[in-house]
């Protein structure tokens, strides 16, 4: 990655609770799709999206409705990202159900894909995109609490989600998971949250091997520095000011040009792809 210096890209700023609300943040994210134009590569399908209530889920959510799948979103507990983001999908002529509760918990996740083939009648499309993050100066000051709380989000989760739509998925199935590109460079403040990551993709990689022969593909998206609330929920008022621009790029990117990677991966278009990954992220180079 070139060296440039820091620059301010928007008002200083930070919310206390994770994952954040988009009505806080200024300006506001890019993560309404309002620009894209669908053409039927998911018609009829379902899917199921956590974290969808807002950033990069909600734009996700919002790319597969015009692409004719209904959706399930799954969030924490930010109700009025995840309304406006029902809004949106019917907005697009799709039906959408909201489930709010903790990925965390494995009962929560083995429930949501019950009540998302209940209440929408089947599950062609998973994606894992839910996840936290808590930075901290030193790794002696994470604590188990911390440890715990990151993984059973970020990781743990996504084996309980797919363990239990893998019951109702047949062959043409696929599933997304959300890594980063802090899996693959690090990031010396957020150390338990990069090795889940770095988890995702040994997961993505193992997963998509073992369901080849069914027909399942399982991929995966690393996005850079994106603007979600995710961010002034996470850094200091400094951090957030120059958030993104020491990318190739020079700037944040927005969750509408992460999202199209989730389109295609999950559509035909992708259908000799799998095991692999995904790096919408401003120019850095990763190997790997």
């Amino acid at each position: 990655m070139s060296e440039q210096k820091e620059k301010r890209q928007r008002p200083p700023q930070s919310q206390e609770e994770q994952p954040g609300t988009t009505e806080e943040m200024r300006p506001q994210p890019e993560d309404e799709m309002r620009n894209y134009r669908g053409c039927g590569k998911l018609a009829d399908k379902v899917a199921l999206v956590t974290g969808g209530d807002s950033g990069i889920g909600r734009a996700v959510a919002i790319g597969y409705a015009k692409e004719g799948a209904d959706v399930a979103i799954v969030y924490y507990d930010e109700h009025e990202d995840a309304q406006h983001t029902k809004e949106l999908v019917e907005e697009a002529g799709r039906r959408c159900i909201l489930i709010a509760g903790d990925v965390a918990e494995e009962a929560f996740c083995r429930q949501a894909v019950a009540d998302t083939v209940r209440d929408l009648g089947r599950l062609d499309i998973l994606v894992n995109n839910a996840a936290v993050q808590f930075p901290q100066e030193s790794l002696t000051d994470i604590s188990t609490e911390q440890l715990m709380r990151t993984y059973r989000t970020n990781i743990y989760a996504y084996f309980w989600f797919a363990q239990a739509a893998l019951e109702h998925m047949g062959e043409g199935a696929v599933i997304v998971n959300t890594t980063s590109v802090t899996a693959y460079r690090g990031n010396p403040t957020l150390i338990d949250y990069a090795s889940t990551k770095g988890a995702i993709v040994a997961f993505t990689r193992s997963l998509a091997t073992n369901l080849a022969k069914k027909g399942i593909r399982v991929n995966a998206v690393a996005p850079g520095p994106i603007w979600t609330p995710l961010i002034p929920a996470s850094f200091d008022e400094e951090k957030v000011e120059t958030f993104g621009s020491t990318q190739p790029m020079g700037r944040a990117g927005q969750p509408d040009e992460v999202a199209p990677s989730f389109v295609f991966l999950a559509s035909a278009d992708s259908s000799y792809i799998t095991g692999q990954v995904l790096h919408p992220n401003g120019g850095e180079i990763i190997n790997g």
